[in-house]
């Protein structure tokens, strides 16, 4: 049934009846077939066809960016492949959101569900709650994972605190100016002198440069005269 000829009825359904047929099922509010293009909607389709067979919780809604996208895909292809249904996914057009792409693949997936059980609607599926729990799993997931990436990259760059005290101006294993610890009027003192040497060269450096301009343009004007 995954290999639908393009002459067949399914790819005569227009983008309106597609629209009432996804929004009646899923309780979604969809104005145009784009919206469709991260996948989501397809994986959902997929889920309350095959209860259980989508791990919801890997599914993104919110999904903006390509790269969100195809992740959605990855997941709608697995099942594909669980399932051995034998249809390739056109990941590189439908992220683009082009109309009549995802137009034909959601013509297919509505002809594709509606083989399966007659056709007959899950009436015990929740769309809602599918979806809900799914994105709450996939938020404490996300901030497990950057948690959990923090904790890495601190242990293999241990570098990485030092850089940040230096930019506080709190140097290691010293005590902090605004702290009154040991020797810090010498430290600021230090620095001071530091800064005043640096802006002082870099000044020099314009004013040579400044001076050099304008000779080489009082030798131009002369040229010309």
């Amino acid at each position: 049934m995954a290999n639908i000829g393009i002459m067949d009825s399914a790819y005569f359904v227009g983008r309106n009846e597609l629209l009432s047929w996804i929004n009646a099922r899923l309780h979604l509010n969809l104005t145009r077939i784009e919206e469709a293009a991260s996948g989501a909607v397809q994986c959902q389709m997929m889920d309350m066809t095959y209860p259980g067979a989508v791990p919801m919780h890997k599914v993104n809604f919110d999904a903006k960016t390509e790269y969100d996208m195809i992740q959605n895909y990855k997941v709608l292809q697995d099942v594909f492949n669980k399932l051995k249904i034998d249809k390739h996914i056109e990941v590189n057009r439908l992220v683009k959101g082009r109309p009549l792409d995802n137009l034909e693949f959601l013509q297919w997936l509505k002809r594709y569900c509606e083989s399966v059980n007659g056709g007959i609607m899950n009436e015990n599926y929740n769309a809602l709650e599918r979806r809900s729990k799914g994105g709450k799993e996939r938020n404490v997931k996300g901030s497990q994972r950057y948690a959990k990436s923090l904790q890495t990259n601190n242990c293999h760059n241990p570098g990485l605190g030092e850089g940040i005290t230096k930019i506080t101006g709190i140097k290691q294993g010293r005590s902090s100016p605004v702290m009154g610890g040991v020797n810090s009027s010498a430290e600021i003192q230090a620095l001071s002198k530091e800064i005043s040497s640096s802006l002082l060269t870099t000044w020099k450096k314009k004013e040579i440069f400044i001076s050099q301009s304008y000779e080489i343009l009082r030798y131009s004007v002369r040229l010309q005269n």
